[in-house]
């Protein structure tokens, strides 16, 4: 059986990986082509193309890329009709990957995609185009399968990924010897995202929160979680901090600098998206920022149709994590918002329920959420 798989993202990357892992396990003599990066690689994919050229967020962004964009869609979509797939599994990254399962279902190839497109946010139009390029959704959030299963699109609540990341699970005494945490200082976690756009856009506001935030409380260590593809973009921008960054690429150190942060009484300063869920597996009071270009703002402004960007907000129906988004994202928003769980427990405290109770609402109904994905594209292959 060969499962042709396609990542646009570091995220989706560590999603394809925990799947090819657990469809190993069900069918060791599977076999797996397509598009990753390194996590999937380590599993056994040679990717068609590096994963990072598709890693490209906002409008305005994408513009300049949209020849070798094209080039690659087309490398893609001869390869699995080339090689004639039992599925394709596309993981999140939906501008590509969704135009790719819309150019080989017509010839029959099966598709499954993996994390539901967030069209009951902000496009709920377009959910019924979506119902002739896909044969099922594994959906994430559990609010998500009725939306979908309304326009007839089959969906497997398959539970959030993040349950087994071990985000929940660093030493913090390993990462206090390794960098020589002193007894003053405080570690904080600053997540500024996987793309080169989201880093360029959101470290030089956060550098400036931090500077603030180092004014009203000493001994601030910031902790940045970046990965290997935007290491260099980060290294730059931190020069000049209030305190030298320590940065960790390897997901056991970075969850053991999670461990730090929620052992020392941290928070974090990251990005909207996944990392919030990291955050509150982890229990680290955090805030959510989030810039793109004035007109991608402007544009998707009038098409968001949920009062929330934090996962955890959504889940729970009400603002646990503070926001500040767009015009908002301030160094001096952003630094006060660090500061006030840092600085009243009480707060802290409410947003460690919080995380609790939207936590709970991502557990599949049986195994882990790896485990549930496997299963359900086994069936579409094997069906």
């Amino acid at each position: 059986m060969l499962v042709w798989i396609c990542a646009g993202e570091a995220s989706g990357d560590i999603l394809g990986a925990r799947l090819m892992a657990a469809l190993r396990q069900r069918r060791p003599e599977i076999a797996f082509a397509g598009v990753g990066g390194e996590r999937m690689a380590e599993q056994g994919l040679a990717s068609l193309f590096p994963m990072r050229e598709l890693a490209l967020m906002g409008l305005l962004e994408v513009l300049p890329n949209l020849r070798r964009l094209a080039r690659r869609m087309r490398e893609a979509e001869a390869d699995i009709l080339a090689r004639r797939p039992a599925v394709l599994v596309t993981i999140d990254a939906p501008s590509f990957t969704l135009r790719l399962a819309g150019r080989v279902r017509p010839a029959g190839v099966k598709v499954v995609h993996y994390v539901a497109p967030q069209l009951w946010a902000w496009r709920p139009g377009r959910v019924r185009r979506l119902a002739e390029r896909v044969d099922r959704i594994l959906a994430l959030l559990p609010f998500e399968p009725p939306f979908f299963e309304a326009a007839g699109i089959p969906v497997s609540f398959v539970g959030h990924p993040v349950l087994e990341s071990g985000a929940d699970a660093g030493d913090a005494a390993r990462f206090h010897a390794r960098h020589g945490i002193g007894e003053g200082e405080r570690p904080v976690i600053v997540m500024p995202g996987s793309r080169r756009t989201e880093v360029r856009r959101l470290l030089p506001v956060f550098g400036a929160a931090l500077h603030l935030a180092a004014r009203r409380a000493p001994g601030l260590r910031p902790v940045v979680a970046v990965g290997a593809l935007v290491r260099e973009a980060v290294e730059a921008a931190a020069r000049g901090w209030p305190a030298a960054p320590i940065l960790v690429t390897e997901m056991a150190e970075k969850h053991d600098a999670f461990a730090a942060v929620a052992a020392g009484g941290g928070a974090g300063l990251v990005k909207s998206g996944t990392s919030s869920l990291e955050m509150a597996l982890a229990g680290i009071p955090h805030v959510v920022a989030y810039r793109v270009n004035p007109l991608t703002a402007a544009i998707v402004r009038r098409l968001i149709r949920v009062p929330h960007a934090s996962l955890v907000n959504l889940l729970v129906e009400r603002e646990v994590v503070p926001e500040r988004l767009q015009e908002a994202c301030t160094p001096e928003a952003l630094a006060e918002a660090l500061l006030r769980p840092m600085e009243e427990p009480c707060l802290a405290v409410a947003q460690r329920l919080g995380f609790a109770e939207a936590l709970a609402r991502l557990r599949p109904p049986e195994g882990v959420p790896s485990a549930a994905a496997a299963q359900a594209v086994l069936e579409v292959a094997e069906g």
